[in-house]
């Protein structure tokens, strides 16, 4: 990104798009709350004053991490990105000390009511704190992001400039400073007045021309076009439409909340999937749902499906690292199934046809249309675009290994959003690790020590089909010192 801000043909700053303003207005709701957490590793404490530096490096490089959302105070225009003249850099890095003796089971909690707790969205949409204090004399770096500002592999791309490749790097100059903008919501309600007619005709256009163009409208005759529009809501079902019955074990909803996560070695995942005939995002979903049948099981509540959501990146190299670029699908996760081989295909199977549907990008089709509805609507709706009980993400990271201020990065977790779902589950490979984290609603899992047990053996199920690979539970140490195995088994 440029370090000068991105206007329009009309010399204002950069719009939200519609899925972005959707993704901003739900973060004063914690129902509708879609903020990004990633919780790094660290082998030392880095210094403090050169991990500031680093941050304020980064943020004049990214402008995102500068920029604020301006709304106008009567809806006459398009919310937009704004280099905030009053950035403060001193606000979005905190340091705070874990209680002794500092396990990575604290330092997830404290990333528990972070990623609850609502972003100020009247600065720029994020917040990065160091934690000291954690055991073996290392830290973690906890960063919090709104989901409007990017998605997961768009803040791997943003967040880039933060890392070395060594741990001692030459010094850098700093970058130049952004050119600020003092535009006010009052000031961009009355640009939005003076253009209003060309506004209001240019919204019924994107919502009425745009889906149309996603669904064909170049075809003229009138037979055919109605014939290409039944496909293209056909398709729209497909997609994200309900595949499976929810499961009775997971239907409950609160605002409490809590994570668990294991680690895994790369190649031992990916030993798995090539065996199977799959992809890691294929062994990956297997191992989900083996932890989720282990669990059903075990309540006395089998289920042979459930619907699970998950992302698939449209994000191009041209595409900003800004901004939200994916889509959602609906998958019938196949938890009833014991063999891993079976569902890894099955999966695979599922993926690939949701894939090729025309509608796979829908969400963001009818964005322009949901992005009108008021606040109470959109809270009723948290959830039900993409209806599921779970949601799994999988965004890959650094292949190498990376520093930030002197301390090497072990591992990375991400605490992904509960938009309306009972688990969120996030996929991060980095440094010839895979890290899996399920944070889950507490009104939908009563027993988290059982639910530790089942996600262990649900994905011993699937490394077993590729050698004598093991999931740990995730604890501090070094990439050295990790156990790649354990003793006993975590089957419940």
């Amino acid at each position: 990104m440029s370090n000068a801000p991105e206007l329009d043909a009309a010399g204002l700053p950069e719009e939200l798009s519609p899925l972005d303003q959707i993704l901003h207005r739900g973060e004063a709701n914690p129902r509708t709350r879609s903020g990004i957490m990633t919780l790094e590793l660290l082998d030392t404490t880095p210094d403090w004053d050169l991990f500031r530096r680093r941050f304020d490096n980064a943020s004049r490089k990214v402008l995102r991490l500068r920029q604020k959302v301006v709304t106008p105070t009567l809806p006459t225009a398009a919310p937009r990105w704004v280099v905030d003249p009053d950035f403060n850099l001193d606000f979005h890095l905190r340091r705070v000390r874990v209680p002794e003796p500092g396990t990575l089971r604290q330092v997830m909690d404290i990333a528990e009511v972070a990623a609850q707790s609502p972003l100020d969205i009247s600065r720029p949409l994020w917040t990065a704190t160091l934690i000291e204090g954690v055991e073996n004399t290392q830290a973690a770096l906890m960063v919090h992001l709104s989901h409007a500002v990017t998605d997961g592999v768009g803040g791997v791309e943003m967040f880039a400039n933060l890392y070395d490749l060594e741990r001692d790097p030459p010094p850098q100059d700093p970058a130049p400073l952004p050119i600020p903008s003092d535009l006010s919501p009052n000031d961009l309600m009355r640009q939005g007045i003076t253009r209003l007619p060309g506004t209001i005709a240019g919204s019924v256009r994107d919502v009425v021309f745009g889906a149309a163009q996603a669904m064909g409208h170049a075809v003229r005759d009138p037979v055919h076009r109605l014939g290409s529009v039944i496909d293209y809501a056909m398709s729209g079902a497909r997609v994200i439409g309900p595949v499976a019955d929810p499961s009775p074990l997971l239907r409950r909803r609160s605002l409490s909340s809590r994570s668990e996560a294991i680690d895994i070695e790369f190649g031992d995942l990916h030993r798995a999937a090539k065996a199977a005939g799959g992809s890691i995002n294929d062994a990956y979903l297997a191992g989900v749902c083996g932890a989720l049948r282990l669990y059903h099981q075990a309540k006395g509540v089998p289920v042979d499906t459930l619907p699970m959501a998950v992302p698939v990146n449209l994000r191009s190299d041209a595409d900003p690292a800004g901004g939200n670029r994916f889509a959602g699908v609906n998958l019938a996760a196949p938890i009833g199934m014991s063999d891993p081989e079976v569902r890894i295909k099955n999966i695979r199977s599922q993926m690939t046809r949701k894939r090729d549907e025309r509608a796979l990008d829908m969400v963001s089709a009818i964005a322009p249309v949901v992005s009108l509805l008021p606040d109470t609507v959109l809270e009723t709706m948290a959830g039900s675009i993409v209806n599921s009980d779970v949601q799994a993400s999988n965004v890959p990271v650094y292949a190498g290994d990376t520093f930030i201020a002197g301390a090497k990065v072990l591992r990375q977790y991400g605490l992904g959003p509960l938009p309306g779902v009972a688990m969120m589950i996030v996929l991060i490979s980095r440094s010839g690790y895979c890290t899996i984290t399920l944070r889950y609603d507490r009104a939908s899992i009563t027993d988290p020590d059982l639910l530790a047990q089942c996600l262990l053996a649900g994905f011993d199920e699937v490394l077993a089909l590729g050698g004598d690979g093991r999931a740990v539970p995730a604890t501090f140490g070094t990439a050295e010192s990790h156990p790649s195995s354990r003793n006993g088994s975590a089957a419940p």
